[in-house]
């Protein structure tokens, strides 16, 4: 490439994130004229990009079917709401609780990824499953003899996001900025999810990255050009669910409030949608699916009573209904066209069309 090609690609790689940048910071601005829920229905959009793309990791980069991925978000959640509520009345900073919460949930990858080694297909799938509904009943049920969780009532009173000098003898912010209101969480979100997504593509031009996709092409290969699958596939488990800790703290500190019924089975059945839709091992397409499948039940819900309402004169259906055969035969046609997913990966996309050959 001669030297003004060089400079022109430069110029325009810059110009595309000066755009970029400068949709994100007016786009809240833009959705409140809307309707002042919007920008809050953004901030959820963005929860679930963050374990999309930790989700990602698991399913996309390593092989492995994670039907359980909604656990580590709500262990990150519950670190958070006890450290920063009035259960044990410690109220720790979030600067210290968010990494906590990571690590935490990287344990528990750990611990859900130890006996699944072995295990491929239909059966990992069910072990991760029934990982994902014993947490789910641990902390509905952690409420005697001694409590922890408040079981199914959950914890309340939770402290807003708070960035600022910390007393450790009285537990409480001596001054700082307050990230409570739904403008300034989704600054918050979006810095967090460029970090991971920075964080995301590194790993996967790096060597470990490289041995994911070994694995999840062939582990019988991989393992005789030396790769230890083993640790490999643990730290696809721990890296995935640190992302999912992370985005629980920060969903504690925006409900403040949370309870188990927040993370059921369906929560992750909806965040493998997204990673499947939008691309397995492809990180844009990731977060593409994510954001359209966050924001297509509340457009409809927009949408489908007011018509409804105006071809009928009455309701004949229930919205919610239409609303969810409309989301669902919307899934069904773009798996049926896009099997690959919307922004399928070069490699996903080479192997369906081995397949189809």
């Amino acid at each position: 490439m001669s030297g003004a090609g060089r400079i022109e690609r430069i110029a325009g790689s810059r110009a595309g994130v000066a755009m970029v940048t400068l949709a994100l910071i007016l786009l809240p601005f833009v959705l409140t004229q809307v309707g002042t829920s919007w920008v809050r229905i953004l901030n959820f959009a963005l929860l679930y990009v963050l374990l999309a793309l930790g989700l990602n990791i698991v399913v996309g980069f390593a092989g492995l079917l994670d039907l359980g991925y909604i656990a580590f978000y709500a262990v990150g959640a519950y670190v958070y709401a006890l450290l920063a509520g009035p259960q044990f009345g410690l109220h720790l900073p979030f600067w210290i609780i968010l990494p906590i919460g990571a690590l935490v949930a990287a344990l528990f990858g750990v611990l859900l990824g130890a006996p699944t080694l072995k295990l491929r297909g239909d059966y990992i799938a069910m072990v991760t499953l029934g990982f994902g509904e014993i947490i789910r009943i641990f902390l509905n049920n952690l409420s005697q003899p001694f409590n922890l969780t408040n079981g199914p009532q959950g914890l309340a009173r939770l402290d807003p996001l708070r960035l600022g000098e910390f007393d450790f003898s009285t537990r409480q912010e001596i001054a700082g900025f307050d990230f409570s209101g739904p403008m300034k969480t989704y600054y918050l979100l979006v810095l967090v999810a460029i970090a991971i997504i920075v964080i995301t593509l590194r790993l996967q031009n790096s060597r470990i990255g490289r041995a994911w996709e070994a694995v999840r092409e062939d582990e019988t290969a991989a393992r005789a050009m030396g790769i230890n699958t083993t640790r490999i596939k643990l730290l696809a488990f721990a890296m995935g669910a640190s992302f999912g800790g992370v985005a629980g703290g920060i969903f504690s500190s925006i409900q403040g409030f949370i309870s188990p019924e927040s993370f059921v089975l369906h929560e992750s059945i909806i965040v493998v949608a997204m990673v499947v839709l939008g691309g397995m091992g492809n990180i844009p397409g990731v977060v593409l699916g994510a954001l359209l499948l966050s924001f297509a039940p509340e457009v409809l819900r927009w949408t489908v009573t007011p018509v409804q309402e105006a071809l009928f004169g009455r309701m004949l259906i229930e919205p919610e209904v239409i609303r969810i055969l409309l989301y669902g035969f919307a899934l069904v046609l773009i798996m049926h066209f896009r099997p690959a997913g919307l922004l399928p990966s070069a490699v996903r996309k080479r192997e369906l069309e081995a397949t189809r050959a």
